[in-house]
């Protein structure tokens, strides 16, 4: 006997669950019916962040490490389902070893960005990195997976929670990702990914005062109007390598603080 098999439906990553758009929206994308994410779901996507940045931060850096390598072994173990969604095995091998990358970097932030500033005085002087918050990522609409993955994985790394706007014409990839985090030790509002128009979205995610900063890279005509939102509360803008990896992409999302200490006490 012959049966149907069951169409799997595209939803949102928000808080570690994949819920339907609150507008029950949908649009057609790589032939198949998306979420077209709205501004409640971006704002519930903010709560979310926001409440998991704390013990997100507060990790030791050698765990958030151990979580980005396990995101690296998830993904290794679904390489042929990605690469089906992206644009071939390449650019999912290119993912995978991303984030192996950036994972290998996570005890060695405060080493590399930070320092211990020689003063004039009785005192230590430290330098020390520190996570911005919350972080809005409009990803670049193409490579659709590599490109996602270049933009979360230097913000996460650090301590920052994600809310990311995936490609908008090739979204299945993004939620496909969402599954490899939903199933690894990522905890529930690291990362959020929403799909639909950036257009609609980006706008209230560069204007929401929970946001700490917010990533341009994938914005191309919206950049002019995103800066200028984010400028109301003073909200770091960045842009960065859609295909690259470096310290200068952690660094983006980082505070610089600068501790004095008498010497001796």
């Amino acid at each position: 006997m012959s049966r149907l098999p069951i169409k799997k439906t595209y939803k949102l990553y928000i808080g570690g669950a994949f819920p339907r758009s609150e507008s029950g929206r949908t649009y057609e994308a790589q032939g198949q019916n998306v979420a077209q994410g709205s501004r409640k779901d971006a704002r519930d996507a903010v709560v979310a962040a926001r409440a998991a940045q704390p013990k997100w931060a507060g990790a030791t850096a050698y765990n958030r490490g151990q979580v980005l390598y396990r995101v690296a072994e998830m993904m290794e173990a679904r390489v042929d389902e990605l690469a089906e969604l992206a644009t071939g095995r390449d650019e999912v091998e290119k993912a995978i070893d991303r984030v192996v990358w950036y994972a290998g970097f996570a005890d060695k932030l405060a080493q590399t960005l930070g320092s211990s500033n020689p003063v004039s005085g009785p005192y230590f002087n430290f330098t020390v990195p520190e996570p911005t918050g919350v972080v809005a990522i409009v990803a670049p609409e193409e490579p659709p997976l590599l490109g996602l993955v270049s933009r979360i994985a230097p913000a996460i790394v650090s301590g920052n929670t994600v809310v990311a706007i995936a490609s908008e014409q090739q979204p299945l990839a993004a939620i496909e990702l969402a599954e490899v985090l939903a199933t690894s030790d990522v905890p529930g509002g690291v990362v959020n990914i929403l799909t639909g128009f950036r257009a609609e979205i980006a706008p209230w995610l560069a204007s929401h005062m929970d946001v700490n900063a917010i990533d341009v890279t994938g914005a191309d005509g919206l950049r002019t109007e995103l800066e200028v939102a984010a400028a109301d509360n003073v909200k770091r803008v960045v842009a960065g390598a859609v295909d690259g990896q470096s310290l200068y992409e952690i660094s983006a999302f980082l505070e610089l603080k600068t501790v004095w200490h008498p010497i001796g006490v």
